[in-house]
């Protein structure tokens, strides 16, 4: 049996007016886009808004509620734009003002919504305020909106202290004065092009919150806030006294990351968030030591959802997917928000590859694996992850089952933390290689010149071009999996699962009249025929009230 088994529910029949729906966001599907690499409509091998917005009937028929863009704004790049010059406006590369206006403006008669990335913890280093504070010298009162202190040492030759940058090396860079001597030193938890924005003065509160009114007024639905756990520091900085901190993170509350203070931050952007119309929402991306504490950023008067980091590193296994599924739902409940669930993201290596190597790895993997068996679980793993009561995420491209691209040539890599000593792996371009279309042309159908990372020369077949009406292939999984949920009222919507009695390796939980049972163990199983099959990842027999599930494997029943 394929995947087809539910062929009543069409993804066309499934399109709702989002508008009309209330509390949309607690079962939302929504989608990433990753604007360098989504579409390209003028040809410079770069990704723009332009191109965005021809592609959102694309969107539209996928299934999905939501679109979040990553940054757009104008920017040096050094940082794929994560290094904001100036939060009001749109960089050359990707357009203009006036183009993402036409972008809110299709994507909402498309009833689809909007989500922008806010970058609040650091600017670009070409920001407006930054440049005056290094024109101005010590003492200059735009130095305080930052984190700028004397070094330690006789002659201030040392860092403030001992905190490392995410990307390597230490998080303090001196600067040269106006008069031409070396002279304090500022704070930049990521590349040194980031400086972290001081949130103790008044001054950068007022101005993001004048940043979100400006987006607002334009027209988006929400704000995916970038590290939203790192704006409030500790008192006096203290030092950390270890070094290799980066194997910290995710462990222990630092005294740069997960500070209480934030929360009164997001306490007065709510304030203003609620002001709107129209079912506005915060997302949070926030690394910390549990879920527990990640609820702490969706209280009834603060964010709305928050990234579920601690399912997107859990490996393809029943037991410890079941934890982190209890843990979140566990930890959710309480606060009245809704589960997150993703497993792929700009960020990290594709779920396809991560899923196709030995379990254990991380998040960032640099070999190909067995990249059927990748497949064959990842499409298994989005079905899991669908059927889960929250909302999901799917970042592009893996409705196509790309596979990460681990094999690009050094000379094309783009990551600032590829040319560091030390931090992140520096290998997240292999996520980010632009996504095909179709089967043929200079980048797939991805634009007329070219792409700015290469793609792989097998893409052609995995584009949506080869994808769209073959009925095996992941893309009308997807396709059907996201017309499915939204057709079946106990799907997406609740914040509880009943587990259901399973073998060794197997997950399966009730949800009202919907059964989920997904095999993550090496071999065939055998388990009851909960009703009608509605969808599955990979081909089932059925016999005599029994289900043959084989390995890697979901599949979707109903009772009614």
């Amino acid at each position: 049996m394929s995947q087809q088994h539910s062929a009543d529910t069409a993804p066309t029949s499934a399109v709702a007016t989002v508008a009309q729906r209330s509390d949309w966001w607690r079962d939302a599907v929504i989608y990433q886009v990753y604007p360098r690499s989504f579409a390209d409509s003028n040809g410079d091998g770069m990704g723009d808004l332009e191109g965005i917005r021809s592609r959102l009937p694309y969107l539209r028929d996928l299934g999905v509620d939501a679109v979040w863009l990553s940054p757009f704004y104008a920017s040096p790049q050094a940082d794929a734009g994560y290094d904001v010059a100036d939060y009001r406006a749109v960089d050359p590369m990707f357009g203009n003002l006036l183009d993402a206006d036409a972008l809110i403006r299709d994507a909402h008669e498309l009833s689809l919504r909007i989500i922008v990335d806010l970058v609040p913890n650091h600017s670009s280093d070409q920001h407006e305020w930054f440049k005056r504070a290094l024109r101005d010298g010590p003492g200059s009162p735009l130095r305080e909106r930052y984190h700028f202190r004397p070094g330690k040492g006789e002659n201030g030759e040392l860092p403030p202290n001992d905190w490392e940058s995410i990307f390597g090396g230490p998080a303090w860079t001196r600067v040269t004065e106006p008069d031409g001597t070396l002279g304090e030193w500022y704070l930049h938890l990521f590349a040194p092009e980031q400086p972290d924005f001081n949130w103790e003065h008044p001054a950068v509160g007022d101005e993001f919150r004048s940043i979100l009114r400006f987006w607002l007024d334009m027209g988006v639905d929400g704000f995916r806030i970038d590290v939203a756990h790192g704006l409030v520091k500790a008192e006096g900085l203290p030092d950390l006294g270890s070094h290799e901190q980066l194997k910290l993170l995710g462990n222990d509350v630092m005294p740069f990351f997960d500070q209480d203070g934030v929360h009164e931050v997001y306490r007065q952007w709510r304030v203003i968030l609620d002001e709107y119309s129209g079912e506005r929402i915060f997302v949070a991306e926030a690394w910390t030591p549990t879920v527990e504490r990640t609820a702490n950023y969706v209280r009834p008067d603060e964010l709305h959802q928050a990234f579920n980091f601690q399912y997107l590193g859990t490996d393809w296994d029943a037991k410890e997917l079941r934890k982190v599924v209890d843990r979140t739902l566990d930890a959710m409940r309480p606060v009245n928000a809704p589960a997150t669930w993703v497993l792929s993201n700009h960020d990290v290596t594709r779920h396809a590859t991560r899923f196709a190597n030995p379990p254990g790895l991380g998040t960032q993997i640099r070999t190909a694996g067995d990249r059927a068996l990748g497949l064959r679980r990842a499409r298994a793993a989005t079905l899991l992850m669908l059927a889960l009561p929250g909302s999901a995420y799917v970042y592009q491209g893996e409705e196509l089952g790309l596979p990460d691209v681990v094999d690009l040539p050094d000379e094309v890599r783009q990551d600032p933390a590829y040319f560091r000593g030390a931090g992140q792996d520096g290998f997240r371009d292999g996520c980010r290689v632009p996504i095909p279309w179709t089967r043929e042309g200079s980048s797939y159908g991805f634009g007329s010149g070219g792409s700015w990372l290469p793609q792989p020369s097998d893409w052609a077949e995995l584009s949506i071009e080869a994808q769209t009406g073959a009925a095996d292939s992941t893309l009308e999984l997807y396709r059907t999996a996201l017309a499915t949920r939204r057709s079946q009222p106990d799907l997406g919507a609740g914040d509880s699962v009943e587990w259901l009695r399973a073998p060794e390796g197997v997950l399966a939980f009730r949800r009202g009249e919907f059964v989920c049972v997904a095999n993550t163990s090496g071999e065939s199983v055998t388990t009851p025929a909960y009703g009608r099959v509605l969808l599955t990842s990979g081909e089932i027999t059925e016999a005599d009230g029994e289900t043959k599930v084989p390995s890697d494997t979901t599949v979707w029943f109903t009772t009614a």
